[in-house]
């Protein structure tokens, strides 16, 4: 049978149902798939549940397999794509080189070091050794200490966030320490090597409690600091200078910074400025002073300057004055410049300051002439270095490093990314702007083969997101060439609830305003059917996580403008989630979405909810995902919105849920691995869009 057989389900052998059962939620909504959570999740165990799962996995399946199935042929074309030897510039870390490399091949990366750039490598740890046995694992931290005696590594063996510590002693690579309490990603090394600094999770796993360890030692670690408000989640890292380590507390609209000194691992930390609701900030340290960047007077930051040994409000200085253009989204240090990275217009730039000079004016900024790129600054442990490391790529071109040298103004390029089979030269990159309903300019990326520019209306990948204020750059992904060179275009869609338009963006598209994410999404795909880049029956529309949300809504507002949808692990059961604050993430994400105790936030949550508005109506072929270890997006979100779609529905598109049972949030671990997922979904818009199975370009 062609791979271009009918893709509806009545194609098939008929797909799950989930059975029905009576549940009515303390706010009086009726529920018949609520038993689809597992009351001892993280713990799975209820048959039931696993069984429904699993046979939606065979579906998927059933659905895209036979002797038509794509998925193997498209694997292996996204296994050419995979650099055998991907490995970045080497970092100097405490007087020595370190890096991280893969080996063709092989599914994990490993770590290595040596003592100049030409020296032969010794490995320090190789996560294919340590994966062994594992369904899932990932190295999510790692530091060594400054006497290079010791490594410690976080890592995660389920997919679950829950990270094991352990400290590895580099001469013969043998663990000296092993802490069986669940830890997050942030660590620090006192400047004698003899202290450990981590970070502990509490039972709904929010970053609570910084302890110390000193090696060789066994007992209870002692508590640094504890986080007692629930909405603020901690996180800590060493410094650019060495000096201190940085424990952070952050709100989602509130932060507080405090400093120990390195050089004291049994000292107490110091507070440089307390909380306050609306107000964020963040610290550097220059030796004799800190530079603070605060939304103090406008919510696009300012930079000030403090002294550090009185760093109250009262002696700021300000260096950086705030822009209602421009948004300072990072700031950064070395011992003879500094620099800052600003949003504008939906792309980055980074303005390198040199010395101590307080005048940013005086800095040289760093931009690029493509349509649609991003650029990236690395801090880094080289203090007294003389150029700034950067990180650029577009759509269309992987990743270059460059050393841009502050004292010579002059920009070096250090490695190139090569893809294998990959022309950057052979792609377009565009920036368009689509108008919103209510008249507001939204930006789109998009990128497609250069074969196809200019032709007729051509199927459209449109990506979005729109949360958490986190911007969607137009960087590059392998992962998108396939669907490229099928003649394919891949957008995204800047919408509000990001930042790349400054921070009057995200909060346009959050609590009582979060529609007009929804709005902005549905204007830039009409925009690209009205300009005639689109195909107006051949656009899958694709987002994750809350971006998955963003899938849910535009698929009950208009389902008749996409004719396939890919939610992964999507956030769509808004009103059950937020109503719970058992679950971890809820109490914090009232500052997000609304507190829906509150009838006002009850209501407006209740307009747009995914989960509660589908209705008996026909919808686009739809590919969702979930991961049975997620602790963000918890399994039966995506479980429950696909069983009630498959009961409400009254069309014959076919719908797919897949889950992965070894897995969490960001999917299956292993670079090969991974690429399942990715072909799957490639797979599922050919079928969907009626594409050509093979590549055109």
């Amino acid at each position: 049978m062609s791979s271009q057989r009918a893709f509806r389900q009545s194609a098939f052998t008929p797909p799950p149902r989930a059975r029905q059962m009576p549940f009515r939620h303390a706010d009086g909504r009726d529920d018949p798939f609520q038993w689809l959570r597992d009351p001892g999740y993280p713990d799975v165990r209820d048959q039931a549940v696993l069984d429904y799962l699993k046979s939606e996995n065979a579906y998927v399946d059933s659905v895209l397999g036979g002797s038509d199935d794509l998925r193997p042929a498209l694997l292996e074309e996204f296994k050419a794509l995979v650099i055998p030897d991907e490995s970045p510039p080497a970092e100097w870390v405490h007087g020595r080189w370190y890096g991280v490399r893969y080996e063709p091949g092989r599914e994990y990366p490993l770590w290595y070091s040596k003592t100049a750039p030409d020296a032969p490598e010794t490995t320090i740890l190789d996560a294919n050794r340590e994966a062994e046995g594992q369904g899932f694992y990932a190295v999510r931290d790692w530091a060594v200490s400054p006497d290079h005696r010791f490594l410690a590594i976080l890592d995660d063996i389920d997919g679950s966030e829950r990270l094991r510590l352990r400290i590895r002693t580099l001469a013969d690579g043998k663990d000296v320490h092993t802490a069986t309490a669940h830890c997050s990603p942030g660590l620090g090394w006192s400047s004698d090597s003899s202290t450990l600094f981590y970070t502990r999770q509490d039972d709904k796993q929010r970053p609570r409690w910084v302890h110390r360890h000193r090696v060789g030692t066994a007992g209870d670690d002692p508590l640094i600091y504890e986080e007692t408000d629930p909405v603020y989640f901690l996180g800590i890292g060493e410094g650019a200078s060495g000096r201190f380590l940085h424990i952070e507390s952050a709100a989602k609209n509130s932060s507080e910074t405090r400093l120990l000194s390195l050089a004291e691992p049994d000292g107490a930390p110091r507070l440089v400025l307390a909380r306050r609701p609306d107000h964020e900030y963040d610290v550097v340290d220059r030796g004799e002073d800190l530079l603070i960047r605060t939304n103090d007077r406008h919510p696009n930051f300012r930079i000030v300057r403090a002294p550090l040994d009185d760093p109250r409000e009262s002696r700021w200085q300000e260096v950086v004055a705030p822009s209602d253009l421009a948004l300072i989204s990072g700031l950064g240090v070395a011992r003879d410049f500094w620099w800052l990275v600003e949003r504008f217009e939906a792309q980055k730039r980074v303005r390198v300051v040199p010395g101590h000079h307080r005048d940013a004016a005086a800095g040289q900024v760093i931009t690029f002439p493509d349509p649609a790129y991003t650029i990236s600054a690395l801090d880094g442990h080289q203090w007294d270095r003389r150029a700034l490391r950067l990180i650029y790529e577009s759509p269309a071109r992987p990743r270059t490093w460059y050393d841009y040298d502050v004292a010579a103004a002059r920009l070096d390029a250090v490695q190139h990314t090569s893809v294998p089979t990959h022309t950057p030269d052979d792609y377009v990159v565009e920036r368009h702007w689509a108008t919103a309903r209510d008249g507001v300019r939204v930006p789109i990326s998009l990128v497609r083969h250069r074969a196809a520019a200019g032709s007729s209306a051509a199927p459209v990948v449109l990506y979005g997101y729109g949360a958490y204020g986190m911007s969607m750059d137009a960087g590059f992904s392998a992962n998108r060439i396939p669907f490229l060179r099928r003649g394919m275009i891949w957008a995204i869609a800047h919408i509000r609830g990001g930042q790349e338009m400054g921070r009057a963006w995200y909060d346009d598209g959050k609590l009582l305003n979060k529609r007009n994410t929804f709005d902005d999404f549905i204007a830039c795909a009409e925009y690209l059917v009205d300009a005639g880049i689109a195909a107006p029956d051949k656009i899958a529309a694709m987002g994750g996580s809350a971006g998955g949300m963003l899938m849910g809504a535009v698929a009950n507002q208009r389902p008749d403008l996409f004719a396939a949808i890919l939610a992964m692990v999507p956030f769509v059961d808004v009103l059950s989630t937020m109503l719970d604050a058992s679950l971890p993430l809820t109490p914090p994400e009232y500052v997000e979405w609304g507190n829906p105790a509150e009838p006002v936030f009850r209501d407006y949550m209740a307009s747009y909810s995914p989960y509660d508005n589908v209705a008996a109506k026909a919808y686009p072929a739809m590919l969702i995902s979930a991961g049975l270890y997620d602790p963000r997006v918890t399994y039966w979100e995506p479980a429950k919105w696909a069983a009630k779609l498959r009961a409400v529905k009254t069309d014959d598109n076919v719908l797919l849920l897949h889950t992965e049972m070894e897995a969490g949030h960001g999917g299956a671990s292993g670079r090969y691995k991974a690429l399942v997922e990715v072909a799957e979904r490639l797979a599922f818009v050919i079928r969907a869009l009626g594409l050509p199975a093979q590549p055109a370009h």
